[in-house]
């Protein structure tokens, strides 16, 4: 599609709207508040992908490597049959085929920093006067591609903290963490690039995944090398599909197949509450308890049903020994393991769990809190983390919005700003142009400043006049998350 057909439909005349002599919008993006409590910085990712996508490859695909006459003609034919005849006009898209790129600046924080809320990531402006319309043309494309990425990566980083926490009190293999917060979500997602930017983001705080397009996105968006590095990572997996095959009456045999003969060694991860759970760890794992032992790599035990902390850790009110006791405690009845320095119980090597269905952050709390109480370090358990996690937000979780704050008219400058007396402070914008600096640690906003000290900030041009300048790799990206 043309690129320029991207947007809002009440966009395309905002041209003909702004005072006559506009020369320039300079316009910002920025997280404006917090719907998740205890979460006040947001992680800034996706921008870069963005801009080769959008800004550079859709623009010459699609844009400028194509006929102007072919451009213009689809670009009249689809704004008249959607606003009917009128004054919109197709000099101005004529005149951006001639430059032969985008006169944008976008200047940025670096993509992986955690950013307060009500403090910009990034600006951009139009570097040509005859094209400030640009500028704000690109809200919706923008904001339909970066929310996403930056919301799925601050949630997977608060999973990590806690993670990280349980690890770090309860744990020897710390290191362990990476694997644990496992992405599910790509099923649930609301299309294939939707997957791939949230799942990109999960792999800026973990390692394991079942989302392969994040990893080649981040290979093809984010200089990373599955050659060299590892971006993500899972392992052989059964479905429901295949234990039901297998029958009731074979339930047994099929993961006697399954440990024994098509895996002999290495990690297999089994759905195990097909039918019966609690007989699966009373009776058939024991059957086979010494074959396990024995094995070169972990089986991995995968409830997915019932509430994941009454099963993980136990039910002090079910109705068995079995419920009570919960996955971890009966598969150490069975493999027993090791205490480790700290105090806290790890199973052997060859046997673990992971519960991959209705994780949430208040959930994985609890699960690693009630292991620590029993006496059990937290990588016990893997937990898988899915789109209830990663699709059930929207812009508005952190309120996000690209806003103008600081135009050119007549060659003169105007602080314009926007605050509703109508709002609660949300929609409250800053003013002018804008300056992050550091300070302690933390990114602080200063607006109305001059153009020299909005030059001296944390912003680096990131792209301009159709190239970019600064190209990061999901390692660099990961260090910042992580630090």
């Amino acid at each position: 599609m043309n690129p320029l057909l991207l947007t809002d439909g009440y966009k395309v005349d905002h041209r003909r709207q702004y005072p006559q002599n506009t020369s320039l919008v300079y316009s910002n993006w920025t997280p404006r508040k917090s719907r998740i409590e205890g979460i006040d910085e947001v992680v800034f990712f996706g921008l870069q992908y963005f801009i080769k996508k959008y800004v550079i490859e859709e623009f010459e695909n699609n844009f400028f490597n194509r006929p102007k006459e072919e451009v213009t003609k689809e670009y009249t034919r689809r704004i008249n049959n959607y606003l009917g005849e009128n004054a919109v006009g197709i000099a101005h898209i004529e005149a951006l085929h001639d430059l032969g790129y985008v006169p944008i600046s976008i200047k940025a924080l670096p993509e992986g920093v955690s950013v307060p809320i009500r403090v910009p990531m990034f600006t951009l402006y139009n570097t040509k006067e005859e094209f400030f319309w640009l500028t704000n043309y690109f809200e919706t494309i923008l904001s339909t591609t970066i929310w996403m990425p930056c919301n799925s990566a601050t949630i997977a980083k608060q999973y990590r903290q806690i993670l990280d926490k349980y690890a770090e009190e309860t744990s020897s293999a710390t290191d362990f963490v990476d694997w644990q917060g496992h992405d599910f979500s790509m099923r649930g997602m609301a299309g294939l690039e939707a997957a791939m930017i949230s799942g990109a983001g999960h792999l800026l705080s973990f390692t394991g995944t079942d989302t392969i397009p994040c990893i080649d996105f981040l290979e093809k968006y984010y200089n990373a090398d599955s050659d060299k590095e590892l971006i993500g990572g899972s392992v052989a997996a059964t479905e429901h599909s295949v234990m039901c095959m297998g029958t009731t009456e074979g339930e047994y045999e099929t993961f006697r197949r399954l440990i024994l003969e098509v895996y002999p060694k290495g990690v297999v991860s089994i759905v195990s509450d097909t039918w019966d759970l609690w007989q699966v760890l009373t009776d058939y794992l024991p059957q086979i308890k010494e074959e396990i032992a024995a094995r070169e790599g972990k089986v991995v035990i995968r409830p997915d049903s019932g509430d994941p902390v009454d099963i993980i850790c136990g039910n002090p009110k079910g109705k068995s020994e079995a419920e009570i006791k919960g996955v971890i405690e009966l598969l150490w009845d069975t493999f027993g393991g090791t205490t480790n320095d700290k105090g806290y119980k790890e199973l052997i090597p060859q046997i673990g769990a992971i519960y991959g269905d209705s994780i949430t952050l208040e959930r994985a709390t609890q699960i690693c809190e009630r292991l620590k109480a029993k006496g059990f370090a937290s990588t016990n358990v893997v937990l898988g983390i899915g789109s209830y996690t990663y699709q059930y937000n929207t812009r508005d979780t952190f309120g996000f919005a690209m806003k103008a704050t600081y135009g050119e008219v007549e060659g003169e400058g105007r602080e314009i700003f926007k605050d509703p007396i109508t709002d609660d402070g949300t929609k409250k914008s800053a003013k002018g142009l804008m300056q992050v600096k550091l300070a302690n640690g933390k990114y602080i906003l200063t607006d109305q400043v001059s153009w020299e000290e909005e030059a001296d900030s944390e912003f680096k041009e990131v792209f301009r006049d159709g190239k970019l300048l600064i190209d990061d790799s999901l390692a660099e990206i990961r260090k910042r998350v992580r630090s």
